[in-house]
């Protein structure tokens, strides 16, 4: 695992950074593991150290959106929310990748809040993040046309690998942005005429 206070997206004091390391339960999780159901009481918040996770909220007929990507050296606003409250989780939270998370039990949150300025600024500024990347999924859900969010999902996924080429299928993209499979296929097709994309079996790798 790498140092926690290379990833922490605060400038934390070497009071806390004890303090997450000596109550924090680390926990290693393989590509595609559930590591919250939407539902679940929240018992301890997230911070995730390597890899990624994808927030996920799902209808009455199992269809899927995905709502934003939670990287190395941050956490999940909605279980900080939830937890706080001692509500269940309103999101699904996967692994995008193998990933490691440290996890931190709500009652040392709620102590560090009080104890630590810089720990509620840190959950201040997530807030701030996650709101604007929920704003964004509205606007384009709202607004944009299936071909422009599938082109910005592409992207979006592209970056967070750092790799022009990545592995999933079209129903697993259909899943995550919301639509019919079919759909996606036709229009994936479409962009690979235009040579915008390259597709090959369960990849595609982005050319533009």
């Amino acid at each position: 695992m790498k140092e926690l206070d290379q990833l922490i997206e605060f400038k934390s004091s070497p009071e806390i950074r004890e303090k997450l390391y000596e109550y924090g339960i680390p926990k290693t999780f393989t590509e595609g593991d559930v590591i919250l159901n939407e539902n679940a009481y929240i018992k301890a918040i997230p911070i995730v150290t390597k890899g990624s996770v994808r927030v996920m909220r799902t209808d009455e007929d199992g269809r899927e959106l995905l709502l934003y990507y939670i990287k190395a050296g941050e956490s999940c606003i909605m279980s900080f929310l939830g937890g706080i409250h001692q509500d269940t989780s309103k999101v699904k939270a996967i692994a995008e990748e193998e990933t490691e998370i440290l996890f931190i039990p709500i009652d040392m949150v709620s102590m560090l809040i009080k104890a630590y300025p810089e720990w509620l600024d840190y959950i201040f500024r997530l807030y701030h993040k996650r709101f604007e990347e929920l704003l964004e999924v509205v606007n384009e859900v709202a607004f944009k046309k299936v071909d422009e969010r599938l082109l910005n999902f592409i992207k979006k996924k592209c970056n967070l690998s750092n790799s022009a080429t990545i592995n999933l299928t079209h129903e697993q993209l259909a899943n995550e942005l919301g639509t019919a499979r079919v759909v996606v296929s036709r229009l994936l097709k479409q962009m690979e005429d235009q040579g915008i994309v390259k597709l090959g079996r369960n990849k595609l790798t982005l050319l533009t």
